[in-house]
């Protein structure tokens, strides 16, 4: 299977960076071909531009700024979202990619007013978060990147596809030892992926 993991981070020290290393272990470790997309790495501008926007329904001119993503994304039988949860959502690098890449005609498309999905080349989608705050909080404010992953992301890919979300609530007041099992369940989960 080919797996697009998207991951979106600016520091290579980082715990998320950890994570996102151990979603590479486990997936080459099932035999996956990984398309490793480091969004910071690779420069990404999440910025939809005024341009983009004006030619945001005109599919021959939109996807040009970003077409490499888009083939990317196309090519791809499942994808993992590798981040961290920043005010409850995801980093505004994320956020951009959803914006300028899962555009009309690569993710959707309008019929009579309505949306048809259509990335069903997707049929498993898996997110790894870290959050600093408790699941408690998270809770408290809906837990937007779970809801999104979960339902707006899941809703565009393939009806039946599997959906997995890893997330480690309260980064702030995690030891080492918790640390290192999220890290093994995220390998070992990816594994079967």
């Amino acid at each position: 299977m080919r797996v697009l993991v998207v991951f979106a981070h600016p520091v290579e020290t980082s715990f998320n960076a950890a994570t996102h290393q151990a979603v590479l272990d486990g997936l080459a470790k099932a035999g996956h071909i990984v398309d490793d997309c480091d969004l910071y790495a690779e420069g990404f501008n999440p910025v939809l531009s005024r341009e983009e926007r004006l030619n945001y329904h005109d599919e021959a001119i939109c996807r040009k700024p970003v077409e490499s993503y888009v083939d990317r994304v196309l090519a791809a039988d499942a994808l993992v979202l590798v981040h961290p949860v920043w005010n409850f959502g995801y980093p505004a690098i994320l956020k951009g990619f959803f914006d300028r890449v899962f555009l009309p005609g690569v993710s959707f498309e309008l019929k009579d007013g309505k949306v048809k999905p259509t990335l069903h080349n997707i049929r498993k989608l898996a997110a790894v978060a870290t959050y600093g705050g408790s699941r408690w909080r998270a809770m408290l404010v809906g837990d937007p990147p779970r809801k999104v992953t979960k339902r707006a992301v899941r809703a565009v890919i393939h009806p039946m596809a599997r959906t997995v979300y890893l997330p480690l609530y309260d980064m702030n007041r995690n030891n080492a030892a918790t640390r290192d099992a999220f890290l093994r369940k995220v390998s070992a989960t990816m594994s079967v992926f």
